[in-house]
C-alpha cells in the first residue's frame, strides 16, 4: 500500500494508527508527526511571499484569490505520477487549507492506475473520530484505527468529567483570525461548549429531534463554519475568556499578529484582556486541524478554563497574553 496525503490531520491520523511506513508523499504543511518531514511535499502556496505578514493584507490576498477563482494551491502533478500512489487523502471541507478536491481528482483521474481519493470533510468533533476509522479502512489497517479511536474517546470522556457545567457558564471569544476578526465553527464550539463554557457568537444547536441536546447527548449539537464578526459584536457579549488562535499561525507569530489590534478601544475594553483570560494557542498545530490532536486541544480548554492546570497536556503550545 502506498499513501499519498494532502492533508496535515490526515497525515497525523495515518501515523497514529501505524500507517507512517505507508506515506510516500505528503503536502507542504504536513509537518506532525516530524518523522515524515523527509517525504517528498507535493503542495505548494502560490500566495505572494512578499505581502507583509499583517493578518488584514493575508486576508485581503486570499480573499482576493478566491471570489476571482484563482488557486491558493499548486500540486507537482509529476511528482504525484511518479509515486504510483493506492490511496490520495485529501479533503473539500475548506477552501482555504489545501489544495481543492476537484484538482486532485482531475489528476488522479489521469494516472494509470487511477488511486483511490479518499475525501474527508468532517463538520463535528465526532466526524473527526469517524476520519480515524475511514482512513484505517482506506489503508489496510481497520483494527489498528479501532484501538486508536478507543483510546482517543476514553482521553476525551476523561478529560470531560472535569468539565463544570453551571449556570452562570463563561462567555468565550475564539479568534481563528484577528483582523478582521473570525470566530471558531464547526468541532470548535463543540468542544468549547463541552468544556463547561459559552460561545455565544457561533453557538451550536441541537440536532434535527434531538431535544436539547444536553448532557451526555451533546454530541447532538453542532455549528456552522467560522464566521467573521466586526469587534462591536465581541465587545457587546463582554466575553470572560479570549482564545487567539489564528489559523495556519505558529505560536511564536501570533504576538506579532495581535500588534494590528491591540491599539484599538474595542479590544482594550474586553472584560477577558483587562483581566488577564486571554491564551494564544498555536493555530497551525492545535484547533484548525481536524485530527487526533483534538482531544489534546479538549484537555487543554478544560484544564484552562475550569482552573485544571494538570489536564493541560506536556508540552501544549499555548502562552498566557501579556497586555
Amino acid at each position: 500500500m502506498r499513501v499519498v496525503s494532502l492533508l496535515p490531520s490526515a497525515t497525523e491520523t495515518l501515523c497514529l494508527i501505524g500507517g507512517d511506513s505507508l506515506l510516500v508523499g505528503r503536502s507542504h504543511e504536513c509537518d506532525f508527526p516530524r518523522s515524515i518531514i523527509d517525504r517528498p511535499a507535493l503542495t505548494g502556496q502560490l500566495i505572494d511571499p512578499d505581502v507583509p505578514p499583517a493578518p488584514a493584507d493575508i486576508d485581503r490576498q486570499v480573499s482576493g484569490a478566491l471570489s476571482s477563482g484563482a488557486p491558493l494551491y499548486s500540486l507537482d502533478t509529476q511528482r504525484l505520477q511518479d509515486l504510483r500512489p493506492d490511496v490520495v487523502l485529501t479533503q473539500d471541507l475548506c477552501e482555504v487549507c489545501s489544495i481543492d478536491l476537484e484538482t486532485v481528482r482531475r489528476v488522479a483521474h489521469q494516472l494509470d492506475p487511477s488511486p483511490e481519493v479518499v475525501s474527508l470533510n468532517p463538520e463535528s468533533f465526532e466526524g473527526v473520530l469517524d476520519d480515524v476509522m475511514t482512513i484505517g479502512r482506506a489503508v489496510g489497517l481497520e483494527s489498528q484505527a479501532q484501538e486508536a479511536l478507543v483510546r482517543l474517546r476514553e482521553r476525551f470522556f476523561s478529560a470531560a468529567d472535569y468539565a463544570t457545567v453551571l449556570a452562570d457558564q463563561p462567555k468565550v471569544v475564539f479568534l481563528e483570525w484577528v483582523d478582521p476578526p473570525f470566530i471558531g465553527g464547526h468541532w470548535t464550539p463543540q468542544l468549547i461548549e463541552r468544556a463547561g463554557a459559552r460561545h455565544p457568537l457561533n453557538e451550536t444547536v441541537a440536532m434535527e429531534n434531538a431535544g436539547a441536546g444536553s448532557g451526555a447527548q451533546m454530541a447532538h449539537r453542532l455549528a456552522g463554519k467560522s464566521i467573521r464578526v466586526p469587534p462591536e459584536s465581541i465587545a457587546a457579549i463582554e466575553p470572560d475568556a479570549v482564545i487567539v488562535c489564528p489559523c495556519g499561525i505558529r505560536l511564536d507569530e501570533i504576538r506579532s499578529h495581535l500588534t494590528h489590534i491591540e491599539g484599538e478601544d474595542w479590544w482594550r475594553g474586553l472584560p477577558a484582556v483587562r483581566n488577564g483570560r486571554v491564551a494564544l494557542v498555536d493555530g497551525n498545530e492545535m484547533f484548525n486541524r481536524p485530527g487526533p490532536r483534538l482531544v489534546d486541544a479538549y484537555e487543554w480548554l478544560v484544564g484552562w478554563l475550569n482552573d485544571r492546570p494538570r489536564l493541560i497536556p506536556e508540552g501544549f503550545p499555548w502562552a498566557r497574553y501579556e497586555f
